[in-house]
């Protein structure tokens, strides 16, 4: 702690235990009074973005688990989603309804530990283990499915890892009934008319509409400024145009209203798997091009065609045709997109990220300036920042 004037100089983080992972924000105080705040990034960079460069496209799969490492299914999906369609190939519809199911367990994934994190921030840690049951439930579930529970890279460029099972279809219907359902019910009715919690969060760190967009804010926190812009409503994709399903919005874009954004998601997520299970068809995961995907093992261990298909893709590499695309997807925390340049080659030109984290966290100083430096903690844990997406 250092000493301008009359005004003191804080500096949380990066290991500062009040931070949501490594990332700088020095403060300046006028007694309690935030006067200025200045957010600094650079301490958990991974050159994500300059490795890719070096690995052929299958392989960047396994890096995207890092990006938000809260719900790394989502960065495996929009990853290869835009690799797809550099290529001009559409996965099978079972795997479309695949990729949809993972992708909305992990939107609740992510906001149950969004939210219990920032109630524990606030000094609510009930409501933390409440959410724990759910959560690794739906760990239990993903590691069923891939293998792991947090580097899972489940999906293929041309399709999925693994098939679903019945038996992990009955597992997950359970839990989305029973298991998540009731805790949202349960921290709801602690939390949500909570007079200490909504004097807390109710008018701390707003944003206007306006300087949302102008910020570049996607996901819940836009939405809670009232802009009801939602990439599987605007521009949809996979298979969410046969659901019916709503896009919750407030007015003020403040923390209390991004509390109140996320539990409503939660509760849309679990109408859109409800009617996923209902609807998803029979038939193959992956598609038959084997310029693409893997062959299948018994094939390569009898077929030379098959053994070839292999060994290519595995030594050289898709040859994704040269071009440039731009492919987004709505991830929990906002628009994920991937920008990509293939030269032809069996690796990619060029992939840049763009992670809805960058704008929100960027926006951090206006929304705390005038605020007490408690609400600093309050307002950023509503935001959700996760390192690994924020700096690639």
């Amino acid at each position: 702690m250092e000493r301008e004037g009359d005004n003191v100089i804080l500096n949380l983080g990066p290991t500062h235990p009040a931070t949501h992972g490594v990332f700088r924000i020095v403060v300046e105080l006028d007694g309690e009074t935030i006067v200025n705040c200045d957010n600094q990034i650079g301490f958990l960079h991974r050159c994500f973005e300059k490795e890719s460069e070096n690995t052929t496209w299958g392989q960047v799969i396994p890096y995207t688990d890092r990006l938000n490492y809260v719900s790394p299914l989502m960065n495996n999906v929009g990853y290869v989603m835009a690799v797809e369609k550099l290529i001009g190939i559409d996965v099978p519809e079972r795997a479309e309804y695949i990729r949809t199911i993972i992708c909305e367990l992990s939107r609740i994934w992510d906001h149950l530990l969004c939210i219990g994190a920032a109630l524990v921030d606030l000094g609510a840690l009930t409501n933390f283990w409440y959410f724990w049951r759910p959560r690794e439930d739906i760990y239990d579930l993903v590691e069923e499915l891939t293998g792991a529970r947090l580097t899972t890279c489940y999906t293929r460029i041309g399709g999925l890892m693994a098939d679903l099972t019945d038996t992990w279809v009955r597992k997950a219907r359970h839990v989305i009934r029973e298991t998540i359902p009731n805790a949202i019910r349960d921290v709801d009715r602690l939390v949500t008319k909570n007079r200490i919690f909504m004097d807390r969060t109710i008018g701390i760190g707003p944003i206007s509409a306006e300087d949302a967009i102008a910020w570049g804010f996607t996901g819940p926190c836009l939405r809670a400024a009232g802009v009801p812009y939602d990439l599987r409503k605007d521009q949809p994709y996979l298979v969410y145009d046969r659901f019916d399903f709503d896009i919750p919005i407030t007015d003020n874009g403040d923390t209390y209203d991004r509390y109140l954004i996320r539990m409503e998601e939660m509760w849309q997520s679990l109408r859109i798997l409800e009617q996923a299970f209902d609807q998803i068809p029979d038939g193959p995961i992956n598609v038959e091009n084997w310029d693409v995907i893997l062959p299948p093992k018994d094939e390569v261990h009898e077929n030379i065609e098959a053994l070839m298909a292999h060994f290519k893709i595995i030594m050289e590499g898709i040859k994704v045709p040269p071009g440039e695309v731009y492919h987004a997807t709505e991830a929990a925390n906002g628009e994920l997109g991937f920008y990509i340049i293939s030269s032809g080659e069996g690796t990619p030109y060029k992939i840049k990220v763009r992670p809805p984290c960058f704008a929100i966290f960027s926006a951090m100083p206006q929304m705390v300036r005038g605020h007490m430096v408690a609400d600093l903690i309050a307002v950023m844990s509503s935001l959700n920042i996760i390192a690994g997406e924020l700096e690639r």
